[in-house]
């Protein structure tokens, strides 16, 4: 069964991570959803991802998330909402005074699938970008890009690869070498179109 989300559920989602982040900023403890539909509280993978707004640009502030379908959509948004907002290790915490000028997106994310290719230069051929995100394993090192990532740089799928390799620490190519896990997965994604604002359904 495909997992949908209606423009109100997805809405939801959004006001709820950044209720969750504001909670926790002002008092120390999220929110705990309790008006969440049973359909909400399928155990989904999401990404919450923050974006402080100047003028027509989008600056990233945060993004954290769970990959793999591990908790009930709902209690993932708030886990990721928190730690995208005070545990990205690439940044400062962030404010309260600073959630005025953030927009919040919400991405639900697909089970990740592993792709098999006779040879490690098929992969491009099987990386739909602006459908596709990526998960790339090897050893201990693991990187993943949403699928907005790419459309957003204007990568093709040979170059999201490679980053996606560079976001897990590895060589740019190490998508070519035996060995070298590649994942795919769809995401839902629902943001604010400014702070505080509209939510709506981000088509990629």
């Amino acid at each position: 069964m495909v997992f949908e989300l209606s423009d109100e559920e997805g809405a939801y989602l959004v006001l709820l991570a950044r209720r969750a982040i504001e909670s926790q900023l002002r008092s120390g403890r999220a929110v705990v959803p309790d008006d969440a539909s049973e359909h909400l509280k399928t155990e989904c993978g999401v990404f919450v991802t923050l974006n402080v707004v100047e003028g027509d640009s989008h600056r990233l502030r945060g993004c954290i998330g769970l990959p793999y379908p591990t908790k009930p959509l709902v209690d993932a948004v708030v886990d990721s909402a928190v730690s995208a907002a005070l545990r990205d290790p690439r940044f400062p915490g962030v404010t309260y005074d600073e959630m005025g000028s953030i927009a919040v997106e919400v991405s639900v994310l697909t089970p990740p699938e592993v792709v098999s290719v006779e040879r490690p230069e098929d992969y491009p051929g099987e990386v739909e970008v602006g459908r596709d995100g990526l998960i790339i394993s090897r050893g201990g090192n693991r990187g993943l890009l949403l699928p907005q990532v790419p459309v957003e740089w204007g990568w093709d799928a040979e170059e999201f690869l490679s980053q996606c390799c560079m976001k897990a620490r590895l060589p740019p190519d190490a998508w070519l070498l035996q060995g070298t896990e590649v994942s795919t997965f769809q995401a839902i994604i629902f943001s604010e179109e400014e702070p505080r604002g509209e939510v709506k359904r981000v088509e990629l």
